[in-house]
C-alpha cells in the first residue's frame, strides 16, 4: 500500500528494472536551468482565457498540448475505458500516482513494488520540442532539463537512472551536450522519433550524435513524442483522423519501424558497429516480422541500393534493444525467435495509456520464459546496455 491509499502489487522476482519509467517534471524547470538568456522563451506552462491549463514554446501557445490534457498525464491506474470522466480544469500535477513527482517517493514506491531500479524519461518533455523550430532554444531546452534531471535523481542512491533529451536539429551541438550530460551523471541519452529536417534518422547529417554516443559507449533511445502533423501518419486526411485518439495512439508506433529501417538503408550500424539503439515505448510484437521483412527484401533485386556488410537481421541481433511491454502476450516468442538478449520490459508510469496492473502482467509474461531468458529481460539486459550496478 503506497502512502495515498494505492493498492501496490510487488513482483516475485528479483534485481528487476523498469526501462521506461517517466516523471512528472516540475514546470518551472525550463525557466530555472535554462541560461538567463534563454528564459523569456522557456517552456512553460499557461492558462487560456476559459482556465484551461497549455503549454507555450518560444512564448506561444501549444498548438498540441492545451485544453487541460496535461493534468491527465500522470493518471495511469486512474482512467479506463469504464471510467473515463476527468475534469480537465485540473492542473498539471494535481492528480498524479504516487512517486510520479517527487523522487524520494518514487524510490519509496520501487521498493514497494520490489524493484531495482528505473530509467527516467520526460512527460512535458516529450511534448515541446514538436512546435519549436528554433535550433538554439531547443538545445537550451535540452540542456535545462538534463541538469534538472541528473539533480532530481541524484539522492536515489542510483536507483533511478536519467537519460538526457537532445534534438536533431542540431546534432554536432547535441553531440556537445551529450558528452556534458554523460559526465553530469546521464547514462544514456534519447532522440525523438521524428526530424524537423524530415531527413531519416539514418542521414549522415545524424553521424555526429551516432559517432559521440559510440564513443562514450551509452545507449541512444529513440522515444515517441508529440509530432508535427506531417509527421502523422499520411495514409488518410487529417479532417478525418484528427480526433481519433485511438486511431492515433496505436499508428504512432510506426515511426520505430521507420527510423530502425532508415539506420539500416543508411549503413548507420557499419559506419558506428558499436552504437547502441533502444526503441521505446512502441510494443515489441512486429519485431520477427520486420526482421524478416528486412532480410527478404534485403535478398531481393531492391537490396542493391544498399551497402551493408551484413544481413539486415544480423544487425538487431548486434546493436538494436526493445523495450516492450508487460502485457504483450506474444512477448516469450519474440525472445525466443529474435535473441533474449535484446528486449527489455518498461512500465510507462505513470502514463495513462496504459493500466496500472504492469507488474502483473510482468510476473504472468516473466513465468513463461526460461529463467536464463527470465532474468535478461527483467533486468540484466538494461545493465549490460546501461553499465548499472544494480
Amino acid at each position: 500500500m503506497s502512502d495515498n491509499g494505492e493498492r501496490l502489487y510487488r513482483t516475485r522476482y528479483k534485481g528487476v528494472i523498469d526501462a521506461d519509467g517517466h516523471v512528472l517534471e516540475d514546470a518551472t524547470l525550463w525557466e530555472r536551468y535554462c541560461e538567463e538568456k534563454y528564459r523569456p522563451c522557456a517552456v512553460r506552462l499557461g492558462v487560456d482565457d476559459r482556465g484551461y491549463e497549455r503549454l507555450e514554446v518560444n512564448g506561444k501557445p501549444s498548438k498540441f498540448i492545451h485544453h487541460g490534457v496535461l493534468g491527465i498525464l500522470g493518471a495511469m491506474g486512474m482512467l479506463s475505458r469504464e471510467n473515463w470522466k476527468w475534469d480537465f480544469h485540473r492542473k498539471w500535477g494535481e492528480v498524479a500516482a504516487w512517486g510520479a513527482v517527487n523522487a524520494k517517493e518514487r524510490v519509496k514506491r520501487l521498493e514497494a513494488e520490489n524493484l531495482a531500479g528505473a530509467i527516467i524519461y520526460p512527460t512535458i518533455g516529450l511534448g515541446w520540442e514538436c512546435e519549436c523550430l528554433d535550433a538554439e532554444v531547443a538545445q537550451a531546452m535540452c540542456r535545462a532539463y538534463n541538469r534538472w534531471i541528473v539533480d532530481w535523481c541524484s539522492e536515489s542512491g542510483g536507483k533511478l537512472i536519467p537519460v538526457a533529451h537532445l534534438s536533431l536539429m542540431d546534432p554536432e551541438a547535441s553531440a556537445r551536450e551529450m558528452e556534458r550530460a554523460v559526465k553530469d551523471g546521464c547514462k544514456g541519452a534519447w532522440v525523438g522519433s521524428f526530424c524537423h529536417s524530415r531527413k531519416p534518422h539514418g542521414h549522415p547529417d545524424h553521424d555526429p550524435l551516432f559517432a559521440k554516443a559510440q564513443e562514450l559507449d551509452i545507449p541512444l533511445g529513440i522515444h515517441p513524442t508529440v509530432s508535427p502533423l506531417w509527421a502523422h501518419s499520411g495514409l488518410y486526411d487529417r479532417q478525418y483522423t484528427g480526433h481519433q485518439r485511438f486511431f492515433d495512439n496505436v499508428v504512432g508506433t510506426d515511426a520505430a519501424r521507420q527510423v530502425l529501417t532508415s539506420l539500416i538503408q543508411y549503413s548507420t550500424f557499419d559506419k558506428f558497429p558499436n552504437l547502441k539503439i533502444v526503441i521505446l515505448e512502441s510494443g515489441a510484437g512486429w519485431v520477427s516480422y520486420l526482421l524478416d521483412r528486412w532480410d527478404d527484401v534485403w535478398k531481393s533485386h531492391f537490396g542493391h541500393t544498399m551497402a551493408v556488410k551484413l544481413k539486415p537481421s544480423e544487425y538487431f541481433r548486434r546493436n538494436i534493444y526493445i523495450s516492450a511491454d508487460p502485457d504483450e502476450h506474444a512477448l516469450p516468442a519474440m525472445i525466443q525467435l529474435c535473441g533474449e538478449d535484446r528486449f527489455f520490459w518498461a512500465s510507462d508510469f505513470p502514463h495513462p495509456d496504459h493500466i496500472g496492473d504492469y507488474l502483473e502482467e510482468l510476473d504472468e509474461i516473466a513465468a513463461r520464459l526460461k529463467p536464463p531468458a527470465r532474468k535478461k529481460l527483467l533486468g540484466e539486459n538494461v545493465r549490460q546496455a546501461y553499465h548499472l550496478n544494480l
